[in-house]
């Protein structure tokens, strides 16, 4: 039974870490709100049902989490890529987008994102 790509997505991970490149940015962490959604085909899980088959998303999480809070970052668009670059690491992986939003970073708006996305 052939099957379309499996899509796994990871939905408003808040992080913390320096973004920015104002002074008070670069001196205490900011609040990051990161959409994930990653493609790839699940033919082979679907049949045997082994974790080995299937993509871990908390593998690719865990390494998005030590990645951010670990990191310091001038612009929202490295650490997009960066996150994008973690996303795509694992061969079987056909798309992935990645949206970060950086809540309160204008005085009159809830947040400004940046999105980045990989086809293979």
């Amino acid at each position: 039974m052939p099957l379309s790509q499996a899509i796994i997505k990871v939905t408003n991970l808040r992080l913390r870490t320096f973004i920015g490149f104002n002074q008070d940015e670069r001196e205490k962490q900011q609040d990051v709100v990161i959409n994930i959604e990653i493609h790839y085909p699940a033919d082979q899980s679907f049949q045997t049902d082994d974790v080995a088959d299937a993509l871990n998303y908390k593998v690719i999480t865990k390494k998005v989490i030590q990645h951010v809070e670990e990191g310091r970052f001038l612009l929202l668009e490295k650490l997009v890529a960066d996150v994008l670059d973690i996303c795509r690491e694992h061969p079987t992986v056909t798309l992935a987008r990645v949206t970060i939003d950086k809540p309160h970073a204008l005085r009159f708006a809830d947040s400004v994102s940046l999105s980045l996305e990989y086809q293979s």
